[in-house]
Parts: C-alpha cells; sequence; structure tokens
C-alpha cells in the first residue's frame, strides 16, 4: 500500500514528459489504435485480411528494454540463451537495461525519442495507459493470437480485460499469479533458540496477545516493524472483514459481494473506528516506537529488533530464507482472495518496432518453452543458477542474476527460491482453488478494473499528501482524540479533492462494470 503511494509520486513527476510525449505522437493523440503511423496498429497490410505466416528465414536481432541493474557478466547469459533463441526462431536478443539509479528521467522517453526497438517491460506503476493512449505501443488485436498463441491461450479473461484499453490490447500481462493475500510474517523462536512462541496467530485477537508474549518473554520490546513508511495493517484489516481495497488507492474500498459497487472512503467507512481503536491501543501498549514515523530502518525484523510485521507472503519468503532458524510464520487474513493485476508486470511491442511478429514469436518461445525459458529468466545452469529438491539457488548474484523482465514469469515454470517454506506451496493452491471456485467475481472481477487517474492527478497527490500527515499519525495511534482526529483528517481529504477523485473513479467502475459484467 505504501509503496503504491511513493510510486504515485514519481508518476506525478513524470506528468511533464508525458506531455512532450503526447506532442511528439504524430498526432495520433489518443486514437485508438496506438500506433504513430504505417500499419503498425495490426500488421496486416491495412487490407483487414488474414496476417500472414511467422516467416523465419531472415535472420534478425531484436531489441528489448527493461529496468533494473545490469549485472556484471551478463553477457555470458546473453550469449547462452541466443544460442537457443538462434536454433529455434533464428533471431537473437540484444537487451538494454535502465538502471534503477535512471529510469524516471530515461523510460518515458523510450516511446517518444523514435528509436527502434522490439519489447519493453512497462506495469501499471509505470503509468502504462499513457504511453498506450499516445501511440507509444502497438496494437495488439491481431498480432498477439497470431504470433504469439501459446501465451495469449493461456492468459485469463481478467488479464485480458486488464490488457484492453480503449477496447484494444496494448499490453502482454504477465503469466504469473500473484495474490491480495495480505497477513502478519511472526517470529517464532527467539533467545538462541531458548525461548519458543507455541501458539498461532489465526486473526487479529491472536495477533495482538502474540505481540503481547513477545513483550513479555522475549528481549524484544517493540514487537511490531514500524517504521516511516507508515502502518500496513489498515486495507489488511478492511480486507479481512470482507471488503476489497483499490489497488493503487486503498483509502477507498468497496462491498465486493454487492451487486452494485459504490466506492467509501475510509474516513466514511463504518470499520474505520474500529480500526482506528485496535491500533490506538497497540500504540499505547507500546508494540512500536512513538517516533516510529520518522526512523527510516525498513530492517528491523530481520535484524531482531521487531518480531512481526505485515506484508505479502513473498515477504514472509524472504524472512524464512534469510533467518530459518527464527521458526517464520505466515498467516494469511484476507477474506476473499484474488489474483493482484496481471499487468502490473507486462510486456509491450513499441509502436517503432520493425520486427513485431518474431518479437512477439520470441515472448511466445520465452513463456511457454521451459528450456528458453530458463535461459532467460534463470541464465545458465551451474553458472547463474542450480535447481535443488525443485527451488532455484542463485549463484554468484554478484555477477549473475535473474532478469529484469519480470513480466516473462509464469506460474509453470517459476521456481520458489531455494530455502523458501513448504507451506507457500499448499497456501497458493488453496488460493488457486478458491479463485477458480468463485471465478470472475467479487475481487477477482474488481482487480480487472485498473483506475486511471491522469485526469485528476493534482487531487490526487493532494490526497496522498494529506494521508501521508493525518491518517498516518492517526493510524498509528499517535492521535489521542480519535474521533476528532479522524474528523479533521476527512475535512483535509475534502479539501484536498478527494469528492472529485471519488466521483471520476466512481464513473471509471460504473463503466467498467456495464462493459465488462460478471462472470
Amino acid at each position: 500500500m505504501k509503496n503504491t503511494k511513493k510510486l504515485f509520486a514519481l508518476l506525478l513527476a513524470l506528468a511533464l514528459v508525458f506531455t512532450a510525449f503526447a506532442g511528439c505522437a504524430g498526432g495520433n493523440g489518443g486514437s485508438s489504435t496506438g500506433s504513430t503511423g504505417g500499419d503498425t496498429s495490426t500488421g496486416d497490410g491495412g487490407d483487414g485480411g488474414e496476417l500472414p505466416a511467422l516467416d523465419t528465414s531472415e535472420e534478425v536481432e531484436l531489441v528489448m528494454y527493461f529496468i533494473s541493474d545490469r549485472p556484471a557478466k551478463y553477457d555470458d547469459i546473453e550469449a547462452n540463451f541466443n544460442e537457443i533463441f538462434k536454433e529455434k526462431l533464428n533471431c537473437t536478443l540484444r537487451t538494454e537495461w535502465i538502471a534503477w539509479s535512471d529510469y524516471a528521467n530515461k523510460y518515458p522517453l523510450l516511446f517518444s525519442s523514435g528509436e527502434k526497438f522490439d519489447l519493453a517491460y512497462t506495469a501499471t506503476w509505470l503509468g502504462f495507459s499513457n504511453y498506450a493512449t499516445k501511440g507509444g505501443f502497438m496494437n495488439l488485436d491481431e498480432l498477439w493470437p497470431t504470433y504469439a498463441p501459446n501465451n495469449f491461450a493461456l492468459q485469463s479473461e481478467t488479464a485480458l480485460t486488464q490488457a484492453t484499453i480503449d477496447g484494444h490490447y496494448y499490453v502482454i500481462p504477465t503469466l504469473l499469479a500473484t495474490y491480495s493475500a495480505y497477513g502478519p510474517y511472526y517470529r517464532t523462536v527467539f533467545e538462541d533458540g531458548t525461548v519458543t512462541y507455541e501458539g498461532e496467530v489465526t486473526n487479529w485477537e491472536d495477533y495482538e496477545e502474540y505481540m503481547e508474549w513477545v513483550q513479555a518473554n522475549t528481549s524484544i520490546s517493540q514487537p511490531y516493524q514500524l517504521y516511516s513508511s507508515g502502518l500496513e495493517a489498515d486495507d489488511m484489516y478492511y480486507g479481512s472483514m470482507g471488503q476489497y481495497c483499490i489497488r493503487g488507492t486503498p483509502w477507498l474500498s468497496v462491498d465486493p459481494y454487492a451487486d452494485t459497487f459504490t466506492l467509501v472512503p475510509n474516513y466514511e467507512n463504518e470499520l474505520t473506528m474500529d480500526y482506528l481503536t485496535m491500533t490506538k491501543r497497540w500504540s499505547d501498549k507500546g508494540f512500536w516506537s512513538k517516533s516510529a514515523l520518522s526512523d527510516t530502518d525498513s530492517t528491523k525484523c530481520q535484524n531482531g529488533i521487531a518480531a512481526t510485521g505485515i506484508h505479502n507472503v513473498d515477504t514472509y519468503q524472504g524472512r524464512y530464507i534469510d533467518a530459518p532458524e527464527w521458526g517464520w510464520k505466515y498467516t494469511n487474513f484476507i477474506e476473499d482472495v484474488s489474483n493482484l493485476p496481471f499487468t502490473q508486470d507486462a510486456c509491450v511491442v513499441p509502436s517503432t518496432s520493425e520486427h513485431p511478429e518474431r518479437a512477439l514469436a520470441l515472448w511466445d518461445l520465452i513463456t511457454t518453452d521451459e528450456e528458453a525459458y530458463r535461459a532467460f529468466v534463470y541464465g545458465i545452469e551451474g553458472t547463474s543458477y542450480e535447481i535443488i529438491d525443485g527451488q532455484v539457488n542463485m549463484i554468484n548474484t554478484d555477477d549473475y542474476a535473474g532478469t529484469g523482465m519480470w513480466s516473462a514469469r509464469t506460474s509453470e515454470f517459476n521456481l520458489d527460491t531455494y530455502g523458501a517454506p513448504e507451506d507457500i506451496a499448499e497456501m497458493k493452491a488453496d488460493w488457486d482453488a478458491y479463485i477458480e471456485e468463485t471465478g470472475n467475481k467479487q475481487s477477482q472481477y474488481l482487480s480487472g478494473w485498473i483506475p486511471d487517474t491522469t485526469s485528476i492527478e493534482t487531487e490526487y497527490a493532494a490526497c496522498t499528501n494529506v494521508i501521508q500527515q493525518y491518517w498516518w499519525p492517526l493510524e498509528c495511534g499517535f492521535t489521542e482524540d480519535l474521533e476528532a482526529g479522524l474528523e479533521q483528517y476527512a475535512t483535509q481529504m475534502k479539501a484536498a479533492g478527494a469528492e472529485k477523485v471519488i466521483e471520476t473513479l466512481q464513473a471509471q467502475l460504473d463503466t467498467y462494470c456495464q462493459e465488462h459484467p460478471q462472470g
């Protein structure tokens, strides 16, 4: 949740770049074709006929851009996967890495400079809809199912909906399922193994009792990991009570079981006072420091200062791998589990690509052929990675690393990291079964809607500032009068433009529901 707010600040900072980009889109503007000229919108020569079969007779070099820091010996990885690509598709791939330190400035320029390349990483957090509507991406309506048919066939209905902008496909979502499951990860072994927590944390009451136990029985006096990014418990609390917090705008929630979805801000949510009362009690019990919001240490659980935090199952996996001797456990508190947006990692074909057919065929190969997948995602077996008991162990990560093209990952071929806890596979199987049983309904259905905040950037940013200034101290228990604090927060949100944000997003949600009825 808090990471989303930080990313919005980045997107707001890029607004000027988008404005300049719009002027470079060849007059295409908001065209539904998403093309800057020629026949790149369909690839069918403009006659509307059937697309030609893939021609691999000519060897081509494709170029792919993504965001990450290039490992020192990545040339070895590239040479290895290019042997496979050359054999199977008569093409090679040159990867271009945009460093984390440069991506805020360089990434937007990719799609306005006129540079010719063939594939690129994109994501919801990069604001991909801005690029699509301004002509940066090819329309994939015909190209995708024709030249990447295996990938297309594996996409869920939800993913295909998320890939649609103005009625057309512009991005290829990841095939890796991730989940809205959220809950506490908590340590059970303390004092060099001499003290063990024997209970189970299954609900909010258990969690509070656990933190009290930590204070009373271990050398850890402040069990909860709270620092300057704020408390992670709010959207989890609403989710545990059966509500759905809007991805990217979690101060808004809806009842996923209702016939009609109505956005409700947290300052009007009937659950909010109970939540604030609980977290105020936690604060008064000393579960975190009174100065936590000015503390930038995000590693309290890793270094033994704190015993628990709230996040997703991947964070639990990381804590467990780092220190299995501490007996980490995890419980999901979200009632209605769904897949997170598949477009949080996605792939695009830029409108400047001269080889879109071969580029899509290569993407099809990478995501549906296990040999190509492992070479591209993990590297060289025995050199950059090894498989141990069905899990992947990355070797010499200073010189080698997994791909920064995270959208290439698939549920079929993705391996757990070596040392991951065994219960993760069981949890994911349970979530998959629940999602399959409920179908495209409830929060799974709602996850297909991606809010567009481009028309309300000013108000949205102002609300984000109010949340950090008023909501975070309130939910962390640093405000003595909860009712007065909640009223002040509501007043400030309305002054910042919250009602315009709600009105705009409600209209989008209503349109989404009309155009994409629940399955």
